[in-house]
């Protein structure tokens, strides 16, 4: 085993091991070689190599998002650590370790003309756990140094080297100790001078690795919260994107049989109950249409609303409890609580079991027509769905049924953005099928990274399903050898920004079409050529359901299929699906 020469390399790779940081998703350079030397030859660590920064960010996030440890990335100087950033505001929002590791030239080559340099310190300010800049070593390259910056030395090299390796010692711990107990992206940027591949066989360096501190939160005093609860007739449960199996199931059941709760639970929740309300939208929407959308929503509004899980897609049930507010919110979460109603009125810093192990022995159920209410509704809009779908044209809406329908059990659904999620909302998905999608920024960037780097630690077949903007837009996230044979990609193309043309203020015109819809007539055929996928397209609900009956069994490669929608009806049919289900609603009353 070989080390790199320069100290702070050492201390790095070092550092990183006692952690148990396992996988490092490294990037071509040469400014970071000394720790790209010290991380593949250190046979503790699996190495993968991506060249496009920005999807081995989104690489590592999707291991991340896996594995629920962190997981780190390393690239060269310059311009190739920005490429991070969208992957590291990801993170930072949904709560996933990242480490982004970055070599750095000196600080005295900074803004002076020198190559490939930007101001790396602090690069990603506001969406960063904690960033951690380590002091240049003087015990390398000591002539160059005292050459261009002698204040470093301040006359003894010793004494100098060992002032910055106990303050760079000091900082990987904060920062990496921050990134497993918080689940917070961290950054460490690493200073070299040339050279940079000089090797040793044994480290100079002996760090000082502080232990991982559990912080666990102890019990609280839930005495009030449950006598409020179990005076109350109508509670909201809201359920945000949440890993599978991570809420014991008997805590589930007994919210279900309260007749004072209803448990709304969006794709990303990874929950399933008979009893619980999936395709939230699909009792917002209809209301919305009604001439007594009031008398609805005053009945639906909830006294008490508890959430758990991270963020919500649903703007619809976002926008229906910022207006009808609930007079309590309680959010659980062990770091973060947002008040996504204006209205947060208790943050439980518990684990999800925890609190529920704590609450759920000294509440009661409580009396009331709240669910029996809105189950009948649901019942209403869930046949008017299916009468809806039995009737209308080949669309996005029926590609996407028939896929949900065929998709086997036991898979990995990594679902992008955009259209994408929220098609996929308005249906129930088999309880066996795990679903995660990128909530924390909710962008388009990054979703083929995600699902391939997920792939690749998760022990299952996995499944991207995707828009065309999304899919194109991440394409160089095919660039890699780690590809399996059981990743499919379905996409769904329907030549442009499809949701666009659902939203207020769309109008046909050249403007429109060109800097909102953004039309395009591309196809995956020539891309999925190129890195060696298994390719089919269809244009028809026959040929689609053909080709699913196929797509998901064994094959020695990838495979991608492309799914062709009419751009110019999409819009129509999924407008009038909300018309339809309404009507439901109105027979229900009557």
């Amino acid at each position: 085993m070989n080390y790199s020469s320069i100290p702070s390399a050492q201390s790095v790779v070092l550092h990183c091991k006692a952690k148990g940081i396992q996988d490092i998703i490294i990037s071509p350079g040469s400014r970071n070689a000394p720790l790209t030397i010290g991380f593949t030859e250190d046979h503790s660590f699996n190495c993968y190599s991506i060249v496009d920064e920005r999807c081995a960010a989104f690489f590592a996030l999707g291991m991340a998002q896996q594995l629920q440890r962190p997981i780190a990335v390393l690239c060269t100087s310059g311009s190739a650590l920005l490429n991070y950033y969208p992957a590291v505001a990801e993170a930072f929002y949904s709560g996933i370790p990242l480490v982004v590791i970055s070599a750095d030239r000196p600080l005295y080559k900074i803004d002076v003309g020198d190559g490939q340099t930007i101001r790396q310190d602090h690069v990603f300010d506001r969406h960063i756990g904690y960033s951690a800049n380590l002091k240049q070593d003087v015990a390398h390259a000591t002539e160059k140094v005292d050459k261009y910056a002698p204040q470093y030395i301040d006359g003894d090299v010793t004494e100098a080297q060992g002032r910055i390796q106990e303050y760079n010692d000091s900082e990987l711990n904060k920062a990496l100790n921050l990134a497993i107990n918080d689940n917070l992206p961290v950054h460490l940027n690493v200073p070299f001078e040339e050279p940079l591949y000089d090797k040793i066989a044994k480290p100079t360096v002996h760090p000082e690795v502080q232990n991982v501190v559990d912080n666990k939160i102890a019990n609280q005093d839930l005495t009030e919260f449950s006598k409020r609860w179990n005076s109350t007739t109508r509670k909201m449960v809201l359920v945000g994107v949440n890993y599978p199996n991570s809420v014991e199931q008997k805590y589930l059941d007994q919210l279900a049989e309260d007749p004072s709760v209803i448990v709304l639970t969006e794709t990303t929740s990874n929950l399933h109950h008979p009893k619980f309300f999936s395709s939230i939208d699909g009792i917002i929407a209809p209301i919305e249409k009604l001439d007594a959308k009031e008398e609805f929503f005053n009945a639906l509004q909830p006294e008490i609303l508890l959430t758990f899980g991270g963020l919500v897609v649903s703007k619809k049930v976002k926008a229906f409890l910022r207006k009808y507010r609930p007079k309590h919110h309680w959010h659980i979460d062990e770091h973060k609580a947002y008040d996504t109603f204006y209205v947060l009125s208790q943050h439980f810093k518990l684990n999800v079991n925890d609190f529920f192990n704590q609450f759920l022995p000294s509440v009661r159920n409580v009396e009331s027509e709240y669910f029996g209410y809105w189950n009948g509704i649901r019942f209403e809009y869930e046949a008017k769905r299916a009468e809806y779908l039995a009737c209308i044209p080949f669309t996005d809406l029926v590609a996407f049924k028939q896929v949900i329908e065929f998709m086997p059990n036991n898979v990995q659904l990594q679902i992008a953005n955009s259209s994408a999620i929220r098609y996929t909302q308005l249906f129930n998905l088999k309880p066996t099928i795990e679903v995660f999608c990128n909530r924390g920024t909710s962008g388009i960037d990054g979703s083929v990274s995600t699902a391939i780097g997920a792939s690749v630690v998760n022990g299952k077949q996995t499944v991207l399903l995707t828009g065309d903007l999304s899919f194109f837009y991440d394409s160089n996230g095919l660039w890699n050898n780690y590809i399996k044979s059981n990743f499919r990609i379905i996409l769904i193309n329907n030549d442009g920004g499809g949701i666009f043309r659902i939203l207020p203020g769309k109008e046909e015109s050249q403007i429109f079409e060109t800097y909102f819809e953004t039309t395009h007539n591309l196809k995956a055929m020539q891309l999925c050529e190129m890195h060696g996928i298994e390719y089919r397209c269809v244009k028809d609900e026959n040929s689609l359901k053909n080709e699913l009956g196929k797509f998901f069994g064994g094959s020695t490669i990838s495979k991608l299929l492309e799914i062709r929608t009419p751009r110019k009806l999409n819009d129509k049919i999924l407008i009038e699906y909300f018309d339809f289900i309404s009507s439901g609603i109105i027979n229900y009353i009557h």
